[in-house]
């Protein structure tokens, strides 16, 4: 029963890091805990988990969640997770094999031989996304090294988790999608890729609405973990949609800009519309009439990790690097820098298109260098957003979540050179956040997804474009000039 004392649990199942936080239900964060999770590189692609140490990782978030909140009146789990991080199942429901992280690269091959075969516009109108990746190269790379069992079930670290807590394995379209089986158009698997890869929809998740329960919280698991038999878990969303929601992203002309290791960019549409630049993945989002947009810029958070380790100032930490930035008039003094410092960043680039560093001078400092890159990265996203625009795609408004939201000047640079306001959010763990929501629209399965979302989400600071806007423009007009000379490239 819902009452003021009553609590929501946000689970977010991250690719490195599993977070759990119990919040009220207007969304004020009571208690959290996480736990670090592993995975194995190797250089043939490889990126593997252990399901096992996923799951290890669950429990113990959960349980500092639960102790630092003293006897929490949990009433709902909604779980956010990584997409497309591939787990096979025997004809049992046990794992077989590892989890096949959606960073690794070992179905490559075979993706692109379905692209070459059916096409990227049959893939665009079939998956919402113009080219054969993620879960579909690698159950082909299976299938043909002989590796998958008889009987085979195919999971993902959502639902299977999903599974272990209330005992089915469910998730939604957002999910699916990021495995490359949803069909946005159909609002469900793609008939026409799971028969060519000899895939039932029995054998995979349910796919459920995100207010639908999977299943209650089974007495032994509840028990382990000190909550409730039988309180309502969600189907597993996809992180990215999750935080959209944990931001308040849902409406069309939102854009959400996640600013970790990769800038991901999820722009919101009222209607289903081809991939942006013919790159984008597009997907349903948990409000009913909405879809997505999204781009990963790839370079972003891990570009700035490479400026400050490589200029020798790690050890600042975020204010440090703010004072550095703002020591450093706008434009840096000529300096300007292309952060394609990731191979497979710059989307709609050449493959050859590398990072640089140009007009630098003896009076140049690594400040100078450190606020170059950053302004780079503020251009490179105004291409994004170009892209988006020139699909059509609405963009009123950035909402920026992760490390950069924290910085006092970052935003700043962006607002001015897109143009756009930048509501920054004053709490990085929006996923989990997200999660709660989700939880929420469980219990209140009739509550519009919007209201849950505009009354839980945290605050945020609005940072407007401010009076470097037209150097910061200008800027960006001569980077989409120098970026379309690389295109022009033979």
């Amino acid at each position: 029963m819902i009452s003021r004392e009553s609590l929501l649990l946000g689970l977010d199942l991250g690719t490195t890091n599993i977070k759990a936080y119990i919040v009220t239900m207007d969304g004020t964060v009571v208690s959290s805990g996480s736990a670090a999770v592993g995975i194995t590189y190797a250089a043939d692609g490889t990126a593997e988990q252990n399901l096992e140490d996923i799951w290890g990782g669950t429990v113990t978030a959960i349980r500092k969640a639960v102790m630092f909140a003293r006897g929490a009146n949990v009433i709902a789990i909604g779980v956010s997770s990584q997409g497309g991080a591939l787990q096979v199942l025997d004809r049992g429901g046990r794992c077989f094999g590892p989890v096949i992280g959606w960073q690794d690269s070992r179905g490559s091959s075979w993706d692109r031989e379905l692209t070459a075969r059916k096409g990227g516009g049959w893939f665009a109108r079939h998956t919402g996304y113009p080219k054969s990746t993620s879960a579909v190269g690698q159950l082909l790379r299976l299938r043909a090294q002989g590796t998958l069992p008889q009987g085979f079930e195919v999971g993902w670290v959502g639902d299977v988790i999903v599974e272990r807590l209330c005992g089915r394995r469910a998730h939604d379209g957002t999910s699916l999608s990021e495995a490359c089986l949803f069909n946005p158009g159909e609002n469900r698997e793609d008939g026409e890729l799971l028969e060519i890869l000899g895939v039932e929809r029995k054998c995979l998740p349910d796919l459920l609405s995100v207010n639908e329960t999977a299943g209650g919280l089974l007495p032994d698991i509840a028990q382990s973990l000190s909550l409730p038999a039988g309180i309502p878990v969600g189907p597993a969303v996809h992180d990215q949609y999750s935080a959209a929601l944990g931001s308040g992203v849902v409406r069309s002309g939102d854009t959400m800009l996640g600013a970790g290791t990769t800038w991901a960019l999820l722009a919101i549409t009222p209607e289903l519309q081809l991939p942006v630049g013919g790159i984008a993945l597009v997907g349903c989002h948990p409000v009913a009439g909405l879809f997505g947009q999204m781009l990963s810029m790839a370079n972003g958070g891990a570009c700035i990790a490479w400026g400050t380790r490589t200029l020798n100032l790690e050890a600042m930490g975020v204010q440090g690097t703010d004072s550095c930035l703002s020591s450093v008039r706008p434009g840096s003094d000529g300096l300007r820098f292309r952060p394609l410092l990731s191979e497979i960043g710059g989307a709609g680039l050449p493959s050859s298109a590398a990072g640089c560093l140009d007009g630098l001078r003896l009076g140049h400092t690594p400040a100078h260098i450190l606020r170059a890159l950053v302004e780079g990265l503020a251009c490179e996203l105004g291409r994004y957003l170009a892209m988006m625009r020139e699909g059509e795609v609405p963009v009123n408004r950035l909402v920026m979540s992760g490390g950069a939201a924290a910085s006092s000047v970052t935003p700043g640079i962006i607002a001015d050179t897109t143009g756009l306001p930048v509501d920054c959010m004053t709490m990085p763990e929006t996923s989990s956040i997200g999660a709660a929501i989700l939880a929420h629209a469980l219990v209140e399965p009739t509550a519009r997804l919007v209201d849950l979302a505009d009354s839980m989400k945290p605050p945020a600071r609005r940072i407007e474009p401010g009076q470097g806007q037209p150097e910061a423009h200008a800027r960006l007009e001569e980077y989409l000039l120098s970026c379309k000379a690389l295109k022009a490239q033979p």
